[in-house]
């Protein structure tokens, strides 16, 4: 307890208001959508609890209800107050700034492969090879595209160490997953991919349109979305306007470790250490780069709970998000991470009792990201929801505030969900019934 609480206090407390960045304008009258101020103000004082615990330097949360903003909110530092920075000037976070999503990345590269699939370009039942006709050796002309969005390919691991070197040379990245070992037969074995699916969709995006994934992604979704960023890295000149990452906490003992350094090939440490590079936050890695502001995580999961429409645009096939979200896997564990994950093509789905977004959220999907970043959308409660943290611990006082963070959103937000998306899952249920 004493070495916990050493660690903790390396990050400085400071007056809650004096720190908080409110985007009073956009935030609408919870009376508009069904809630109360005292709902609101509940939600917000989780969040604060949840960064009171000394664990994360700087949180943004995002909250839309019924497709408006009922908090777009900042706190703490973006710079300046994680451990080993005393003596520094802190440079208060805004609602504005920019955070890595690390994995939560996934779920976004996921909806590109539907939408290539949406328009008639693939399908996600086509073979890896048919796109990339080297990708045959060890039993690989077997793995589907669809094995890549559910973690069913058998490639779990890249082929060497994570290095930022490495993810400056692209071809040589597609190279060694060409020519890489299977650990498990194609559609069997569910292990969680932490970087590989990520690359092998990114050179199917452009071997199919000839763009690189960060291209597509901006032309088809965020463009229509009037979203600035939430794409691949940043120029590299805009580096350092992304909030740094920091490990906090005690250090993580086995067997968290092993898992960790299972699903990444490197520690915690040196993980964090390359996501502050600017070879990572300048390149392109789909499953784990994608950089943005809270506001514009919630919009792209506002969008697909509208039915992938976003004011004038139509941006996908509303049965192209039911099948997105549909069910992979159920109480069947994980070989990388070692306990039971519920997934669908992309998401990481909620359950009514274990579940990253709250209790009860059977229908919710979304995604988490190193270590407890979190975006998702659920159509029961009529929600889009993104929490961006910049401290990244595993074993900390902060874990259960932030459940509580999960917990408070879907205990105070009642499940009347009567949106496009929500409409169509109950369609579906009552023509299967």
């Amino acid at each position: 307890m004493k070495l916990l609480q050493r660690c903790y206090r390396r990050i400085r407390s400071f007056p809650l208001d004096a720190v908080t960045d409110r985007d009073e304008a956009s935030e609408q009258d919870p009376r508009e959508v069904g809630l109360s101020k005292e709902d609101v103000d509940t939600i917000w004082q989780s969040v604060q609890s949840l960064y009171q615990s000394r664990t994360n330097p700087a949180v943004a949360l995002c909250l839309r209800r019924r497709g408006k903003i009922l908090i777009n909110r900042a706190i703490g530092h973006a710079r300046g107050n994680e451990p080993g920075t005393d003596g520094q000037s802190p440079v208060p976070i805004k609602t504005s700034s920019l955070f890595n999503l690390f994995s939560a990345s996934k779920a976004i590269t996921a909806m590109v492969i539907h939408h290539l699939d949406d328009k008639g370009l693939l399908h996600i039942d086509d073979s890896v090879a048919e796109y990339l006709p080297r990708f045959t050796s060890h039993g690989k002309s077997e793995v589907r595209i669809r094995h890549l969005l559910n973690h069913r390919a058998g490639l779990p691991r890249l082929p060497g160490r994570l290095d930022v070197a490495v993810l400056e040379d692209w071809d040589y990245l597609i190279e060694s997953l060409c020519d890489a070992k299977l650990v498990s037969k194609p559609g069997g074995r569910l292990a969680y991919h932490a970087l590989t699916s990520g690359f092998i969709m990114g050179e199917i995006v452009w071997r199919i349109t000839g763009k690189s994934i960060r291209d597509y992604l901006k032309e088809t979704m965020l463009d229509p979305l009037e979203i600035s960023h939430l794409n691949y890295g940043v120029p590299r000149n805009r580096v350092n306007e992304v909030v740094p990452n920091t490990v906090t906490g005690a250090p993580i003992p086995w067997p968290l470790s092993m898992i960790i350094k299972r699903a990444l090939g490197v520690n915690m440490n040196e993980a964090i250490a390359a996501s502050n590079h600017p070879s990572f936050l300048s390149g392109i890695v789909p499953s784990g780069n994608i950089v943005g502001t809270a506001e514009e995580t919630c919009r792209f999961y506002q969008m697909l709970l509208d039915g992938g429409r976003w004011k004038d645009h139509s941006i996908f096939d509303l049965r192209t998000i039911r099948r997105a979200i549909s069910e992979q896997s159920y109480l069947e564990p994980d070989y990388t991470l070692g306990f039971p994950v519920r997934y669908s093509l992309g998401f990481m789905l909620g359950s009514n009792y274990i579940s990253p977004y709250g209790l009860w959220s059977s229908r919710a999907f979304g995604h988490i990201g190193l270590s407890n970043v979190v975006a998702y959308a659920d159509p029961e409660r009529d929600i889009s929801v993104s929490l961006m943290t910049s401290g990244k611990a595993i074993l900390h006082t902060g874990a259960l505030p932030w459940i509580k963070v999960m917990w408070t959103i879907a205990n105070r937000i009642p499940k009347d969900g009567r949106g496009p998306l929500m409409t169509a899952l109950k369609q579906s249920s009552a023509s299967q019934s």
